[in-house]
């Protein structure tokens, strides 16, 4: 009800100033103790994946709390699991503005925000305050002025600082918003990142007493070698999970629409095929190997219905929430019941 009254107010501004506002009214609301009533939380059936024990299979997607700065907040909707990030080891401020863009007839975003983070240490330091001890994914990148063959130094830092805090580690290759880095979901270069942090990973796991889980986030804009490819590299190097899908560079579903001419990435509802086409295939090739985390396009119970149909262990939202606001979580918790 909350949401439904402070939507038309929040869709009149600027999308990315909406969204901070919408983050510091969360806070806000948690700390007088109103987000109950924004919220419509359900008992969800937990679900074991990755070694992990998920109160239930509704999760947030990277993105929408970059900095881990409003988690104690988030987590009162209701998620099961949330995931923070994409943090870069360096802060660094993103692409220019203005760089989200609503297609509100289409349910949709479109986004060229560029890792806009505040870095390693200030996103650790946020980590460090967070009293929710819930399911906590760390989202991980490069910056965007590392060349493209360095990748790897960048991702092999991000895991070694972010190691003790995560439940699990997301690699993130599949933002369209950083030059070049979908170049890494191509056979060598993904072969060669994932071979290094799998490594890396084994030396932390005795180093901390604790192994934890390595997930890779792809895109929604692969074709079927790619993808077979893809779960050939997750069974290869022992990765834990695999997040279908990021966000698209394709338009044929909104050409219509001005902000079809925006450069970023599509989200929302007219990627929901694309990337459950993706999730499909991805899981016929691991054939319950790897599990896979649904993401791209759910914005009712039965998207997150058809994700799991498709092939997935846990779903994740995040454009969704904007249009359909907290209530989807509770939702998609009952519809996977």
């Amino acid at each position: 009800m909350l949401y439904t009254l402070a939507r038309p107010f929040l869709f009149a501004l600027d999308p990315e100033e909406a969204h901070v506002l919408a983050l510091r009214l969360a806070d806000r609301a948690r700390a007088a103790g109103l987000l109950r009533f924004a919220a419509c939380p359900a008992e969800g059936t937990p679900v074991e994946a990755m070694g992990l024990q998920f109160p239930n299979p509704v999760g947030l997607a990277a993105g929408l709390d970059k900095n881990a700065a409003h988690v104690d907040a988030l987590a009162q909707l209701g998620f099961g699991f949330i995931e923070v990030g994409t943090v870069t080891p360096r802060p660094q401020p993103g692409n220019p503005k203005p760089r989200m863009f609503r297609i509100p007839e289409a349910r949709a975003l479109i986004n060229r925000l560029g890792f806009n983070n505040v870095g390693l240490d200030d996103f650790l330091r946020n980590v460090e305050r967070i009293s929710w001890r819930g399911i906590l994914g760390v989202n991980i990148g490069k910056n965007f002025d590392t060349p493209i063959e360095r990748a790897a130094d960048d991702y092999a830092i991000g895991l070694e600082r972010v190691y003790r805090h995560a439940a699990y580690v997301t690699i993130n290759i599949s933002s369209p918003n950083t030059q070049g880095l979908r170049a890494l979901q191509e056979k060598e270069q993904l072969d060669a990142l994932l071979g290094r942090l799998a490594a890396l990973r084994e030396r932390l796991a005795d180093t901390h007493g604790r192994r934890v889980p390595l997930v890779l986030k792809i895109a929604p804009d692969l074709d079927e070698t790619q993808i077979r490819e893809i779960a050939d590299a997750l069974r290869r190097h022992r990765f834990d999970g695999v997040i279908a899908t990021n966000t698209s560079i394709a338009r044929d579903a909104v050409r219509e629409y001005p902000e079809a001419r925006e450069q970023g990435g599509l989200s929302g509802a007219p990627i929901f095929d694309a990337s459950t086409r993706v999730l499909g295939m991805l899981a016929s090739q691991l054939a319950g190997e790897v599990p896979i985390i649904g993401a791209g396009g759910i914005l009712c119970g039965a998207d997150a219905r058809r994700k799991r149909t498709a092939g997935a262990s846990l779903v994740q939202l995040y454009t969704g929430l904007i249009y359909q606001g907290p209530r989807l979580v509770g939702e998609c918790v009952k519809a996977l019941v």
